[in-house]
C-alpha cells in the first residue's frame, strides 16, 4: 500500500491546506523532485489559462518558462539568506529541500485557472497570492527548521533581491 504522504494528489492537498507535516514529508522525500517540478508546472499552466484572456497566448508560454526559472532561482537564493544570513544552530537544509518545499508551495496558485471569471478573477488571484505567501514561509520554515520570523525574513529578502535581478536582466534585454 502506498504510503499516505507520497501520493502527489495528497501532497499538493495537504501543501495547499498548509499541513506542517507534509512540507516535512516532502523535505525528506529526496524522490520528490519530480513532485515539485510537476506541481510547479502545473501551477503555471492554470496561471497561464487564467490569463489567456488578459495576456493572450504568447505570455503562455513566456509564463510556463518564467515560472520554472523563477523557481529554481528563488529556491537558491531562499537556501543561500536561509543558511547563511539568517540561519540559527538549528538550521539544517539542502538546496533539493528547499526547491521541493518551495515547489508544493505553489499548490495554491492550481485555483489561477478560475482567473479568467469576469468581476472574481482579481479576487481569486489575490486570494491565491497570499496563500502562496503563506505556504512559502512555512515551506522555508520547515525546510530549513528556522523560526517563523527568520522564514519570513528569508522569504521578503530573497524576494526583493529576485525582483531586482528580474528588472536589472529585463532592462538590459530592453535595449
Amino acid at each position: 500500500m502506498q504510503n499516505l504522504q507520497s501520493s502527489i494528489g495528497q501532497r499538493v492537498v495537504g501543501a495547499a491546506r498548509l499541513d506542517v507535516a507534509t512540507y516535512e514529508a516532502v523535505e525528506r522525500d529526496v524522490n520528490a523532485n519530480t513532485q515539485a517540478l510537476i506541481v510547479v508546472v502545473l501551477a503555471a499552466i492554470a496561471s497561464g489559462i487564467g490569463s489567456l484572456g488578459v495576456d493572450g497566448a504568447s505570455s503562455f508560454v513566456t509564463g510556463l518558462i518564467g515560472a520554472l526559472v523563477g523557481w529554481i532561482i528563488y529556491a537558491g537564493l531562499a537556501y543561500l539568506i536561509g543558511t547563511r544570513l539568517l540561519a540559527t544552530a538549528q538550521t539544517r537544509a539542502t538546496y533539493g529541500e528547499v526547491l521541493r518545499t518551495l515547489g508544493f508551495a505553489q499548490a495554491p496558485r492550481l485555483l489561477l485557472v478560475l482567473a479568467w471569471i469576469p468581476l472574481l478573477g482579481w479576487l481569486i488571484a489575490a486570494a491565491v497570492g497570499i496563500w502562496v505567501l503563506v505556504a512559502t514561509i512555512i515551506a522555508i520554515r520547515q525546510s530549513m527548521e528556522l523560526t517563523t520570523g527568520r522564514a519570513i525574513g528569508t522569504a521578503v529578502i530573497a524576494w526583493l533581491i529576485y525582483i531586482i535581478v528580474n528588472a536589472l536582466i529585463l532592462t538590459a534585454l530592453a535595449f
